[in-house]
Parts: C-alpha cells; structure tokens; sequence
C-alpha cells in the first residue's frame, strides 16, 4: 500500500521509510526538501492521493510555545484536511511518553494539543509515545552543562534507541489503528544522571556529572514517574550498552 511519511528524511523518518521500502510498500518520503510543507500546505494533495497511511514525524523548528503551537496547529489543520480528501485509512503519529506530566513547558502544551487535534481529527489514528532517543543523551548533557560540571536529575529514565523507534513505527502503521495511544521505551530505567554519566565515560568526554534531585529537565522538574512508560509498554532490544559502542553514540 502506499505510506506518506511526514518528516521523512529526518532521524526517526529516514530509519521508518527504509524498512517500510524492504516491506514492499511503496513509502514517500514527504518533507518540505522534497515540495511537500504541512505548514503552507504545499504539496499535500498531491502527496497524499492514493495513500492509505499517513506517519507524521514532524517536529516543531522550536521548543518556543508560540512558534510550537503555531506549527502543530497549521500542519494539523492541513494535514487532517488533505487525509479527509484522500481517503487516508490511518494517521499514526509520534509524540512523547509524559506530555501530560509536562504542562510547565510550553512546548509539551503545544505536543498535547496536536494529539487533541489528532483525537478529534474523524480519522482512524494511532499515537506512539516514546522515551527519548539514545541519540538526544548529548543534547541533554549540553543543556545542563554549567563549566565543567553536568547538573542532571536524579528521576527514572527510560530511553530508546532511534532505530527501534523507527521498528515501532513501521509496525504500528501496518497494523490497524487503535484510536487511542501506544507507549514505547528502551529495555532498562534508572535515574537520568546515571545514563548521563555512562555517556560521558563512553565518549571520553571530561565532564562531571552532578546528581541533583532538584535540577530541571530543560523546564520540567521530573521525578521518578515523569518521563517512564507504563506497564505494558513496547520495549526496544537495543541496550544503552550496546548503542555505547556503536558509531552513533561516538558523533559530537
């Protein structure tokens, strides 16, 4: 059948186009590169007729609320429209595990709303939440970096490698949609400051990491219930260990 992904030369959407491609479907990649913008609505016609499934992973330019709830609202209104007009069967869309634990942010306010729109949309949808990527771990490290030192939060952690992500993804837009929300996480959970650390280690990186229950997660003060599934959730088979080693883990 064919698949539109929305986003789909990024991390998460280049990884989900190829493996949907070796499943025989026939996958476009869709992003704005490629003439195909959610927020003008350039393109969507005619990249979604004859489309069965649409996989949205496009992200908002800013973690800015305006700027967010700006983007997720236009891309929803366009998207939503041109899937009505071509008969589009699924909408599978990505968003993140604990948007609803992270109102003080006002880019998880403009996240929640892009699901209430995909809720309301009159289209059959799934929505996969997800921990953080594997690959985010630096940016992370980044944002909490104060001179030498790296003041993290001690909450739980559940991160997931992109290329599972992307497994899921694929997955969920071959079966029939759930209208309601799927969760997915990486196979082990402890306190942030700890995969922070073994990060640092792994790629040689002199930082120290400071555990402080206090610290922020960008704007949100998490603990241990925030940013992790619940039971039941899809569990990637990468370890954090074994991504370590990979080139991935190695890229600054």
């Amino acid at each position: 059948m064919k698949i539109v992904v929305i986003g789909g030369t990024g991390l998460i959407g280049s990884k989900t186009v190829e493996r949907l491609r070796k499943r025989g479907h026939e996958v476009l990649a869709a992003s704005p590169n490629s003439g195909v913008n959610t927020v003008t609505g350039e393109g969507l016609a005619e990249a979604l007729a004859g489309a069965q499934v649409v996989i949205d992973l496009a992200n908002s330019p800013s973690f800015e609320e305006k700027v967010a709830m700006e983007f997720f609202e236009a891309a929803g209104r366009n998207l939503f429209a041109a899937e009505k007009t071509a008969g589009v069967r699924h909408h599978v869309a990505l968003s993140v595990v604990g948007t609803d634990r992270m109102q003080t942010m006002g880019y998880f306010r403009a996240k929640l709303r892009q699901e209430e729109h995909i809720r309301k949309s009159g289209i059959p949808y799934t929505i996969v939440h997800a921990t953080q990527f594997f690959e985010f771990v630096a940016a992370i490290a980044q944002s909490a970096t104060e001179g030498t030192n790296v003041r993290v939060p001690t909450g739980a952690f559940q991160p997931i490698a992109a290329d599972n992500v992307a497994d899921a993804m694929a997955d969920t837009a071959l079966a029939e949609p759930v209208n309601g929300m799927i969760e997915i996480a990486g196979p082990e959970r402890a306190p942030m400051n700890e995969f922070i650390a073994r990060y640092l280690k792994a790629t040689n990186d002199p930082r120290t990491v400071v555990a402080d229950p206090r610290a922020r997660y960008f704007e949100v003060e998490i603990d241990d219930r925030t940013l992790v599934p619940n039971d039941g959730a899809r569990l990637g088979a990468i370890s954090f260990k074994n991504w370590l080693q990979s080139p991935a883990a190695q890229k600054k």
